[in-house]
């Protein structure tokens, strides 16, 4: 397994991360909106459905009235 760094495209903060990861959402730590993590590049990106989140940082969908 091989680390990659990567910017937030909102703020700019640096990052780095295990590639296993690549195409996960996670919260940044610098402006706190949802990012998702990039692929590597060079590499085949490989789909996983698992997003990444925590229950810290999921919001979940409005309840429907009845």
């Amino acid at each position: 397994m091989s680390e990659f760094k990567f910017e937030c495209p909102h703020c700019q903060q640096r990052m780095a991360c295990d590639e296993q990861f690549a195409g996960r959402q996670i919260k940044c730590p610098g402006c706190n909106h949802l990012i998702n993590i990039p692929h590597v590049p060079g590499k085949t990106a490989q789909y996983r459905p698992e997003s990444g989140l925590t229950w810290a940082t999921h919001v979940p969908p409005p309840r429907k009235k009845e």
